[in-house]
């Protein structure tokens, strides 16, 4: 069994930055998958970025420019550093671990940006 523990995220105006870290632990498979989906109110959870333990990212096209996701392997640990944030990033933010186990899903953290 995974268990993810998310840090990170609150309030902070447009265009500044943000982090969240998220911490794996339990039962991890050397080949895995942690990244980060976010879901605005009224609106279906999207993927934000992903990266796979062999170095392989995955972003949103919203994403891209803007967003980077980064691992400590050894460490279980995932890290989205965003940057340029508009009001349309507010979200909760989940962390998620994908391997051949399964799936585990973070409790999300609220991102908001205001005007």
């Amino acid at each position: 069994q995974v268990r993810l523990v998310e840090s990170g995220g609150g309030l902070v105006q447009t265009g500044g930055s943000l982090g969240l870290l998220c911490e794996a632990s339990g039962s991890i498979p050397s080949y895995n998958v942690m990244g980060w989906h976010r879901q605005a109110p009224g609106k279906q959870r999207e993927l934000v970025a992903s990266m796979a333990t062999g170095g392989n990212r995955n972003y949103a096209d919203f994403a891209k420019g803007r967003f980077r996701i980064s691992r400590d392997v050894a460490e279980n640990t995932v890290y989205l550093q965003m940057s340029s944030l508009k009001p349309e990033d507010t979200a909760v933010y989940y962390c998620k671990f994908q391997s051949q186990l399964g799936e585990t899903w973070g409790q999300g953290t609220q991102v908001t940006v205001s005007w």
